[in-house]
């Protein structure tokens, strides 16, 4: 230990008198330690017969110098603090400030209640900031309700600073309508209280009042600074209101304002928001440094737009990239249909050393999930648990969520099992787990037994059962449940209900009770509503609703490349090749095209992906010489192919080549030569499978042995012994 107290302390001339000036010196050097403290602490109170004044004055000292040290200490300083039987007010009051001000703001609050227990709490007006404080960091609304009763009762409620903290307390605590009551009645305000006030708004998500508020401040006469107009610019792009953002910029620039990392972030998110990314990137371009807050504004807003290119470009220049910043990068590719790209950047993060949060976390698993990759899935799910990431409520629901979308039933119903609690987020990813699967009945069991335990179901939750019936042909059923759920669980249905129960009437080859029912929804019809009639007609052939469907459709989104393929195919059914022509000449004159068909299968710890008649992959001639042998096989049990989806005037001949060559039977046929014998083949595909290759993949997992599961567009195929889960019913 140093030696420049105690030794001092021990050659003192008077040994009941501290040394002020030595032990002062002892207590506020840099160099101090906590046994210091202590040592310091004992001589002290060796020397003192009593605490006098200059006694509390150099215990102070030692509380301060504790509360510097580490947070583990401050339970050290509160053992010091009750050494002193009446404190002074200024000195509880400057323990207080230092203690608000750690990251355990409840110590605060338990010295305020061993004061108030004591009957020792000497009260004046600067006690009570730094308690509002402590309530706000901790929400502790119980405790904060009770200091502002006692603030009330010594008359010190109407005092500018205590009004102020229990305005931010308030509002912390989410009671935006106490912190406005109190703000409302408050004879002075500075731009401090606007600030808290509008800032509490912004955390309530209450935009529109953060821009009547703006407009109350400035007729007010109170001059906004960089913090304020931050938060009045960030609730504008979380508004949608360019115009206001507009306007707000330009008082900025007519006012001169400085313009701060965190304003300039906060206008390039807002044009961004708003979808004036160009606004956003022209103002981007200007910065002379572009510093990480803003360059993540860029990240992020690009992301949210799907335009992951220039996301990357602008997150490649960053010399230094936050935690903040990966996370918006692998969220933007996982939200626009890269997956793995997403997958890949997470491992880049882990080579670097960088350790994901909770959000990062979720973003990945959800590009796991939509990757539709099991053995990705299994090593998510492996790290997660081992970086404590598996208590977490979403991240348990997102992991039921990959699962099932990965093809493992089971293991999302594992995962779902071992959950210490469950929320109805929790039961209503089974549920869609279940549906999307073909499981009608376990989803409709669930979806019982989660009443029985007193979840209320909510909407996405009869998304869920209704989509079960729907691909399950439970008509009856779906009827009963959509008309609980509007009887008995006083739920409005949406769009998404109503279309489901349009699939469920069209998949039956009740057609015109469907037509009935979108005409006399109370909703105006959307796409899905009219595609879900458009493709059940296309199924059932009745090509006069099916064609009053799509351009109905059309007329919504005369872009719709699936309304003018479906369209055309109608057309191409009936032979009529003039309106064919004149369907594929439009598509071509406004540069739609169809959305190409992919397939994408895991082998080895790799995935790879099979477009249609794909000569790309290394292994192209091993795969067509296997399809050979699989079309031979089959052929053998009763084959044919089926030339009905080749929509295009061709020879028969020339259908069948086609229909061979579609991208899920490349992909199975690499599955063949690339899995262990037995093993089951998983593939993904991006469109709805067609009948064809439906009844391929039945007859190969018969002939071959094989356990074959395709995700489609809509739903799960488990092929097994020539039979499938659908039941051929999809």
């Amino acid at each position: 230990m140093s030696s420049f107290s105690l030794n001092s302390l021990a050659v003192s001339p008077h040994p009941t008198k501290p040394n002020t000036t030595t032990t002062t010196t002892a207590t506020t050097t840099t160099t101090t330690t906590l046994i210091q403290l202590k040592q310091v602490h004992a001589q002290i109170l060796r020397r003192s017969s009593n605490l006098n004044p200059s006694s509390n004055s150099l215990l102070l000292q030692l509380l301060l110098s504790s509360c510097t040290l580490s947070p583990h200490h401050l339970d050290y300083a509160l053992h010091v603090f009750d050494q002193i039987p009446t404190p002074h007010t200024h000195l509880s009051n400057t323990f207080l400030r230092e203690l608000s001000r750690k990251a355990e703001p409840k110590k605060a609050l338990l010295v305020y209640e061993r004061m108030r227990r004591k009957e020792r709490l000497g009260v004046d007006r600067f006690t009570f900031p730094p308690l509002l404080k402590a309530v706000s960091k901790a929400s502790a609304l119980a405790e904060g309700m009770e200091i502002h009763g006692l603030a009330a009762k010594l008359g010190f409620d109407s005092d500018p600073f205590v009004e102020t903290g229990l305005v931010g307390m308030y509002a912390a605590c989410g009671r935006i309508l106490e912190a406005r009551l109190v703000f409302d009645k408050m004879s002075h305000r500075d731009v401090v209280t606007w600030s808290i006030m509008i800032d509490g708004y912004c955390q309530s998500g209450l935009f529109d009042y953060v821009l009547q508020l703006f407009e109350e401040m400035k007729a007010s006469n109170v001059k906004p600074d960089e913090i304020v107009l931050s938060k009045i610019v960030s609730a504008c792009g979380h508004a949608k209101n360019l115009s206001y953002g507009k306007a707000i910029h330009e008082f900025i620039t007519e006012n001169n304002i400085v313009v701060d990392p965190h304003l300039q972030s906060a206008l390039v998110t807002m044009y961004a928001s708003c979808g004036s990314i160009d606004f956003a990137q022209e103002l981007f371009n200007k910065m002379s440094t572009k510093n990480l807050i803003v360059s993540t504004a860029m990240v992020c807003a690009y992301s949210k737009l799907g335009q992951v290119e220039n996301a990357r470009m602008i997150f490649d220049q960053l010399v230094e990239k936050d935690l903040v910043c990966w996370s918006a990068m692998i969220s933007g590719y996982a939200e626009s249909d890269r997956p793995q790209e997403a997958l890949k950047l997470f491992n880049e993060m882990q080579v670097l050393g960088i350790k994901p949060d909770q959000v990062t976390m979720l973003s990945v698993i959800s590009a796991c999930a939509h990757l539709g990759a099991l053995d990705q899935a299994k090593w998510i799910h492996l790290y997660v648990d081992k970086n404590g990431f598996g208590r977490a409520l979403p991240i348990s629901n997102a992991l039921i969520d990959m699962y099932a979308k990965c093809g493992s039933l089971e293991r999302a119903r594992q995962v779902f099992e071992k959950m210490r609690r469950k929320d109805v987020i929790s039961w209503t990813s089974m549920i869609s787990a279940f549906a999307m699967h073909g499981n009608a009945n376990d989803a409709l069991n669930f979806f019982y037994q989660m009443q029985d335990e007193k979840i209320e179901p909510n909407g996405v939750t009869f998304v869920g059962v209704l989509y079960a019936c729907s691909h399950s042909g439970l008509v009856e059923e779906g009827r009963r449940i959509f008309s609980s759920m509007i009887n008995e669980h006083n739920i409005t249905p949406k769009h998404e209900h109503y279309g489901c129960m349009v699939d469920l009437l069209s998949r039956a080859n009740l057609l015109r009770e469907a037509l009935d029912l979108v005409e006399t929804m109370p909703l105006a019809p959307n796409v899905v509503i009219w595609g879900s009639l458009m493709a059940a007609c296309q199924v059932h052939g009745e090509t006069e609703l099916g064609e009053f469907a799509a351009k109905q459709l059309l007329e919504l989104e005369p872009d719709h490349d699936g309304a003018l393929v479906v369209l055309s195919n109608i057309y191409a059914k009936e032979r009529r090749w003039n309106d064919v022509g004149e369907v594929r000449n439009l598509m071509k004159y406004r540069g739609i095209s169809k959305e190409r068909g992919h397939s994408r299968i895991e082998s080895n710890n790799e995935v790879h992906e099979f477009l249609m008649a794909d000569r790309y992959h290394k292994q192209a001639d091993q795969i067509y010489e296997k399809l050979d042998e699989v079309v031979s096989e089959l052929k053998q049990v009763g084959y044919a192919p089926n030339t009905c989806s080749v929509m295009v005037d061709l020879e028969e001949e020339e259908k069948k080549e086609m229909v061979l060559c579609h991208s899920e039977k490349l992909a199975l046929c690499y599955g063949l030569i690339s899995n262990a014998k037995g093993s089951c083949i998983r593939i993904v595909k991006n469109l709805r499978i067609c009948e064809d290759c439906h009844t391929f993949m039945k007859l190969v997992s018969k002939v071959y042995g094989r356990e074959i599961v395709v995700r489609d567009r809509t739903r799960f195929h488990h092929c097994q012994n020539g039979v499938c889960s659908c039941k051929d019913y999809w």
